[in-house]
């Protein structure tokens, strides 16, 4: 039985399977070459060196989320569309966890990006926004767009990382802070793309955005 040759799309294939098993420090142009069975080599005639692998994930990431949001299909309003489209971008995200980091480390803009954005101003366009408010809307979502929150920092502890004298010090000197913190110590089994970026966090935010930019739409 023949083998299937090797192309850009297998390739790209095989890099998310290698990614989403064992995250982006794995990939490498030799350890993706090996498994798919092919001299390291021969992957330079279908992606151009490691930065062009990237890129290359990212546009596949890029075309799941399209490719998810086409297969829903579209209803309701305008808010209900987005809150949707949000949401499957959220889960593509979740499914590949190493994306939000790649997307945020690419560049140059994928092209497919531009597209994606422009179903979005489209929709806002449809639901009676004027050209101000679609593009303030844009940067009011920012990466929830793409399904993910771009957090300022990650702290690179653990809450299991500090001493009860770090704690109670942390307390003292922060006590509102340190307790809302507490409060919220997020659930192993809560989705999360990141600090403070749990699935309640995300769906709290976008329908916080949602519901402020239909009261501005209709002021």
């Amino acid at each position: 039985m023949s083998r299937e040759p090797l192309s850009r799309e297998r390739a790209l294939a095989a890099a998310v399977a290698l990614v989403d098993a064992e995250g982006l420090k794995a990939l490498t142009m030799r350890r993706l070459a090996a498994g798919l069975g092919v001299e390291a080599m021969s992957l330079y005639h279908h992606v151009p060196g490691k930065e062009g692998l990237l890129d290359g994930l990212a546009e596949t990431v890029i075309a799941e989320i399209a490719a998810a949001v086409g297969a829903a299909g579209q209803s309701g309003d305008w808010q209900a569309q987005l809150r949707q489209r949000f949401l499957l971008a959220r889960d593509v995200m979740l499914r590949h966890p190493w994306a939000p980091a790649l997307l945020g480390s690419r560049p140059a803009i994928p092209p497919a990006l531009f597209a994606y954005y422009d179903e979005i101003v489209g929709t806002l366009t449809a639901g009676g926004f004027p050209p101000h408010l679609a593009h303030r809307a844009l940067h009011a979502f920012g990466t929830m767009a793409l399904g993910f929150v771009q957090e300022l920092f990650t702290p690179s502890g653990t809450d299991t990382d500090a001493s009860e004298a770090d704690l109670a010090a942390m307390a003292a000197a922060m006590p509102h802070l340190t307790a809302m913190m507490a409060a919220e110590l997020h659930d192993a089994a809560d989705p999360t793309l990141g600090w403070c970026d749990t699935q309640v966090e995300f769906e709290f935010t976008l329908d916080l955005l949602l519901d402020g930019l239909r009261r501005r739409l209709y002021v």
